[in-house]
């Protein structure tokens, strides 16, 4: 068996550009999908799949791991920036999508079978419409508790907000006053029995993110995300330590080596890693493995697209420390339009069964995606009020 070619298909979502990798090989029938999207990147991404598509055809697929180490370390460069790691990411998938087609196995089961019966998602506040998750002002809580109380009655038990606000290196109390009564208005709205998350964007300074970090952690956050740059490893370690709140990160590290320096330090409790950018599933098992040596849980980053999370629940079932799978659901309507999907979601808990279709168990509509070509994707920046830059 050998892989005869390697296509991206770009599908405009609005916010995302979803990158579909889709790997043939001469075995009439038998491909692989995978995912590659990086958001204001797409171009870029495309450029980088042909580019390690060289490396690759004429190559057997099954060969998952000796296909990576050439993607990661040949052609000079290893792979650990964002562009050629989200390229190698989507390009991993789609292997991993063939071998349990060839084994006609989930591809969970490749990995040792399913360790729990059912995995836990959470949703974005507005269910991933970006207007409603990236763009409510923290100063109209009731508007927080109106779209925390849809994400309930829509059946999840979790939710994620961002109700911290871009904030200058240092700022009074007027921005954690605004996040806390977000926060408070929700938790009061849905009770203690619904788990909340708030993600920073990792916007504040260390410093910033320590006084949001304690203003917050009365309210029993499920996890607090990105509360500094996540190359502050010293000051997400100060975070962590000062607080009872869960401390979450690593959806923007790449490949185990990152993620060393993170653990050691105790820097978070939760891990983010992003599937679509560490290095794909074969780098994601390693760096899981090593959270497990840490007790670090894991709760993989995951607003893309439709195979991004078949990934992350096919991965989900095979790792012990996982405990709950991101998703967006409403972010355009016609997402459903564009695949077929092996798992179903229970709407009662936003639960999810193991699938029973062989890889990743998905199937790309290759016509509904061209209804939907690449446009660039809208424009997201942030200033500070004295007009220099801030982090979006």
């Amino acid at each position: 068996m050998k892989i005869t070619g390697i296509k991206t298909l770009v599908c405009h979502a609005r916010m995302r550009n979803w990158v579909f990798v889709k790997v043939l090989t001469d075995q009439p029938g038998l491909w692989g999908w995978g995912e590659a999207t990086l958001e204001w990147h797409t171009r870029a991404v495309v450029g980088a799949v042909e580019d390690l598509a060289d490396l690759l055809i004429g190559e057997d697929p099954t060969r998952v791991e000796y296909l990576w180490q050439m993607m990661y370390r040949q052609h000079f460069w290893h792979g650990n920036g964002i562009v050629r790691a989200t390229a190698i990411s989507g390009i991993d998938m789609a292997l991993w999508d063939i071998v349990g087609k060839v084994h006609g196995v989930p591809c969970h089961k490749l990995w040792g079978g399913p360790v729990r019966d059912y995995i836990r998602t959470y949703c974005h506040l507005g269910g991933g419409k970006m207007e409603d998750f990236y763009e409510t002002p923290v100063e109209n809580a009731q508007r927080f508790v109106e779209l925390a109380q849809k994400a309930v009655e829509d059946g999840f038990t979790a939710f994620k907000a961002m109700a911290v606000p871009p904030t200058m290196p240092l700022e009074g109390l007027r921005p954690v006053k605004y996040a806390e009564a977000c926060v408070k208005a929700m938790r009061e709205a849905v009770g203690d029995e619904i788990d909340i998350m708030v993600d920073c964007h990792a916007r504040p300074s260390p410093a910033m993110g320590l006084r949001f970090a304690k203003a917050l952690d009365d309210y029993g956050l499920y996890f607090l995300e990105e509360p500094c740059w996540p190359e502050a490893v010293d000051g997400l370690a100060r975070i962590n330590a000062s607080v009872t709140t869960p401390i979450a990160t690593g959806e923007r590290l790449i490949s185990q080596y990152a993620f060393r320096e993170l653990f050691e330090k105790r820097a978070c409790d939760i891990v983010q890693f992003d599937i679509t950018h560490v290095g794909g599933l074969t780098e994601a098992r390693r760096v899981a493995a090593m959270a497990d040596a840490y007790r670090i849980a894991l709760a993989p980053h995951n607003p893309q697209g439709p195979v991004s999370t078949a990934a992350s629940l096919e991965f989900g079932f095979s790792q012990p420390n996982y405990i709950i799978c991101e998703t967006v659901h409403e972010d355009v309507p016609w997402r459903r339009d564009i695949v077929s999907e092996g798992f179903e979601v229970d709407p009662k808990g936003r639960i999810v069964r193991p699938n029973s279709r062989p890889g990743l168990g998905i199937e790309i509509n290759e016509k509904e995606v061209a209804k939907h070509p690449f446009q660039p994707e809208i424009l997201q920046r942030t200033f500070y009020p004295d007009g220099s830059v801030g982090d979006w």
